[in-house]
């Protein structure tokens, strides 16, 4: 069996646990208890209902059992998580495949909370630091120390950014979350990591900003722009593939 078929394998239905945890952690509901359900007759659903991509597209977008229609967020989530796994697959092997997967899994949650919310819950961002703690510990311990003081610094360069812009401002410019997803990308990529996610970042925001501009025709001073999804998209380059040089 070729090593990357079977997290490929999983993607799917990794992705649909993704669509659950982030759908459901915005309502305050747990995504490991409770059977799923129809957002709009409530009626639960059966196994037939939940395959991954496929259940979607033969029941035509729609509910089987009311008709109503099911937003294509899930799909579009369980195809991104299969992309990333075989983008994974491409780089890595062995463990280290399954734990990318994992990182971009959790990374593909966290980007979609903030697309859709602005938000990066602490429930995501702090276990993603542990998690990166841990992989340090039995797989590289080498890297511990630097893991450790990517975690800090990471934290401590957006949360004083953000002081800093509060205080010249007398607004919020940036999220207490964004700084603990860039803590915990630097538990994962170690500090010397750091500026690229930042740069990288950036990058992508920037870059996203002037598409919506050229989309909608402009963008005023007061969008809320989330920078999460950026940052996410840096971790995950600086992960696969190391700093820019």
């Amino acid at each position: 069996m070729p090593y990357w078929l079977l997290p490929v394998a999983a993607a799917p239905f990794a992705g649909s646990f993704v669509g659950t945890l982030v759908t459901r952690s915005l309502d305050g509901r747990s995504a490991l208890w409770g059977r799923s359900s129809c957002d709009a007759c409530r009626h639960t659903l059966g196994a037939g209902d939940l395959v991954p991509i496929a259940s979607w597209v033969a029941a035509g977008r729609r509910c089987r059992h009311c008709g109503a229609g099911v937003s294509g967020f899930y799909p579009a989530i369980e195809i991104a998580a299969l992309v990333l796994a075989a983008w994974a697959a491409s780089a890595t092997a062995g463990m280290d495949l399954w734990i990318s997967c994992a990182l971009a899994w959790c990374l593909l949650a966290l980007a979609a909370t903030d697309i859709r919310e602005g938000l990066l819950p602490d429930a995501l961002t702090l276990p993603l630091a542990l998690a990166g703690i841990a992989a340090a510990v039995f797989q590289t311990p080498d890297d511990l120390t630097a893991r450790l003081i990517g975690a800090g610094a990471g934290w401590a360069v957006l949360a004083a950014t953000r002081e800093i812009y509060r205080r010249l401002r007398h607004r919020d410019g940036l999220g207490l979350g964004d700084a603990k997803l860039l803590g915990a990308g630097g538990a994962w990529i170690a500090w010397q990591g750091l500026p690229s996610v930042l740069l990288l970042a950036c990058m992508a925001t920037l870059g996203w900003v002037l598409l919506e501009g050229w989309w909608r025709g402009n963008v005023t001073l007061d969008r809320r722009i989330p920078f999460g999804p950026g940052l996410c998209l840096g971790i995950w380059l600086v992960w696969l593939y190391g700093p820019l040089n």
